[in-house]
């Protein structure tokens, strides 16, 4: 009998083959004593360099098989290696606590993933994997234990690899002649395992839950990534059908890529704009191989992340400029700083909240720092003359805090320009619309900006007052409710009237279902996962902008979500069935 379990799908596509499960090591240190701890010292050290010494080999791998920039996640590890501040630490706990070098490995590692996960921003969760792969291979140095690379490197037939989850080092380490999709019961659509997958063109399901934890070696399974549902003991009958929806997959994507340099046009000729969310620069590449018409959203927050000290101008700067030179002109949103209350950093001591979703945090925290927000602003104008920058200010609720920015954002101009260094003429400043009261009053403020961008992510938890990572209330986080399609429109119309373009960077821009509704409600630009963009374009271009403005009016005046996605799959259908 067929079993079938439910995940996310995180790189699309659909694989047939069997299982071979990468199991996890539990080891886990305990405390014990140390007589001699400078020689404990020296052993973590030469770990350390033994880990260094792979890390780097790993980087120049990935390299090789995928692009610089994807090489870019093992700089980051080189980084955390080299960090004076982390192994120093390390150094200090044995020597003080005279305890062995494994259990002060562990612990100071720790403290950095805790809170790292315990982030609401999944891409920022994620840094947790970086600071754990970190960890690993420093602890098997220290316990002279081979990595994962001998299974994974040695796999010589078509296989499902089923593991609770994969690092970044495990991934670039997959002979790609015979991995046919990756299941994880762990992850996100932002994981390391899913970016690398995606990467990689790999079908991949992730978050599929303990239920893997059953599936045998050796058992035949399907992975739908799809719709994200994984088949254990298929029948004939099953492995028939899937395996023709899989040639009707192949032959579609062969379809979508020749819309890779085509502009985003509705069937009436509306044109509008889609481009790429990233998180770091190892995903410009991806974004432009998807046809990204620009960079909708560029969270900064990665490099602040799983780091002992704050990042300085230079480095910031040289980030910046690379993507701006990367994109070759087309538009790039960054987004200042978004970081605080629930988003600790281990370097940036703030106070405790009750509430810190509603405390100091992003534009908040960086105007009551104005030092580091500074630093952030000079990185960013410096970078300026190297392509299209547009500066997103994020959580604006109240006109008085754009203003202050955009002041301190001129002052840092002035200074440069006195100093001799160059600045663009001309960039966009923007804000995004994720607060309630800043859709509301979207038309003051769309006097003081350029573009607005809607953080849907946001504003509907803001909106419903419900708790997006809280489970037991999910049933209200309704991207489609008409409360929030109303919201929309408001920021819509106010943009259009001071002649300003609105895009959204939330994940309802790159939803299959929501796109024909944005589309009718007015939106100029949809800022996406990369791998969304060109389904996104081919489904714009089988509608109506003109006919979705007339079915959005009516949306608005629904009383439930519910009822506005009964009518928009009506729509769909007709348009299927025509």
């Amino acid at each position: 009998m067929t079993i079938q379990l439910k995940g996310i799908a995180a790189s699309p596509g659909i694989a047939i083959a069997t299982v071979l499960r990468l199991e996890k090591d539990d080891y886990v240190p305990v405390a014990t004593a140390v007589e001699d701890t400078t020689a404990e010292q020296a052993r973590f050290r030469l770990a350390v360099t033994l880990a260094s010494e792979e890390t780097e080999q790993l980087r120049k791998q990935t390299a090789e098989r995928m692009s610089t920039e994807k090489a870019e996640i093992f700089e980051a590890h080189l980084l955390v290696l080299e960090d004076p501040e982390f192994i120093d630490v390390i150094l200090e706990k044995i020597n003080d606590e005279r305890v062995n070098a494994e259990f002060v490995l562990q612990e100071v590692a720790q403290t950095f993933i805790d809170i790292l996960q315990g982030m609401d921003d999944t891409l920022l969760q994620q840094r947790a994997t970086d600071v754990a792969d970190v960890r690993n291979r420093i602890m098997n140095a220290l316990r002279g234990k081979k990595q994962t690379a001998d299974t994974l490197a040695n796999i010589n037939e078509d296989t499902i690899l089923v593991a609770s989850d994969l690092t970044p080092s495990d991934t670039v380490r997959l002979n790609l002649d015979y991995i046919r999709a990756i299941v994880t019961e762990v992850g996100s659509r932002t994981s390391h395992t899913a970016i690398m997958a995606r990467s990689l063109e790999i079908p991949a399901i992730v978050g599929v839950g303990l239920g893997l934890a059953e599936v045998k070696d050796g058992t035949t399974v399907i992975v739908d990534a799809i719709e994200g549902v994984l088949l254990v003991n298929p029948t004939e009958a099953e492995v028939v059908d899937y395996q023709a929806q899989k040639r009707n997959y192949e032959e579609r994507r062969k379809v979508l890529r020749l819309l890779v340099n085509e502009p985003t046009l509705s069937r009436d000729g509306k044109q509008v704009q889609l481009a790429a969310n990233i998180g770091s620069v190892a995903d410009v590449s991806k974004a432009l191989a998807n046809g990204a018409e620009g960079i909708g959203l560029f969270r900064t927050e990665f490099l602040y992340m799983g780091r002992a000290t704050m990042p300085t101008e230079e480095e910031q700067f040289r980030v910046y400029s690379h993507v701006l030179e990367q994109m070759q002109g087309k538009p790039v949103v960054i987004r200042t700083l978004d970081i605080g209350g629930d988003k600790k950093l281990p370097y940036l001591p703030l106070p405790f909240e009750e509430n810190p979703f509603l405390g100091l945090r992003a534009i908040r925290l960086c105007l009551d720092r104005e030092d580091l927000f500074r630093s952030q602003l000079r990185a960013l104008l410096r970078a300026s003359v190297y392509g299209q920058l547009k500066i997103m200010f994020p959580m604006i609720a109240i006109v008085e805090e754009l203003r202050k920015a955009k002041l301190i954002l001129q002052e840092e101009k002035d200074k440069l320009l006195a100093e001799g260094i160059a600045v663009a003429d001309a960039f966009e400043i923007g804000i995004m619309i994720e607060v309630p009261a800043a859709a509301l009053a979207a038309d003051s403020l769309a006097k003081e900006v350029d573009f607005f961008s809607i953080g849907t992510n946001d504003l509907i938890q803001y909106t419903m007052a419900a708790d997006r990572m809280n489970e037991s209330i999910s049933y209200l986080y309704q991207p489609t409710h008409p409360s929030i399609l109303r919201l929309v429109r408001m920021v819509i119309d106010a943009a259009n009237e001071e002649g300003r373009w609105v895009g959204m960077c939330g994940e309802m821009a790159g939803d299959e279902s929501a796109i024909p509704i944005l589309l009718g409600l007015g939106l100029h630009e949809f800022s996406m996962s990369a791998s969304s963009i060109l389904p996104a374009r081919a489904q714009i271009a089988d509608l109506s902008q003109a006919d979705w403005s007339l079915h959005a009016e009516k949306m608005l005046r629904m009383g439930s979500s519910r009822d506005v996605k009964a009518y928009a799959r009506s729509l769909t259908d007709n348009i299927v069935t025509e």
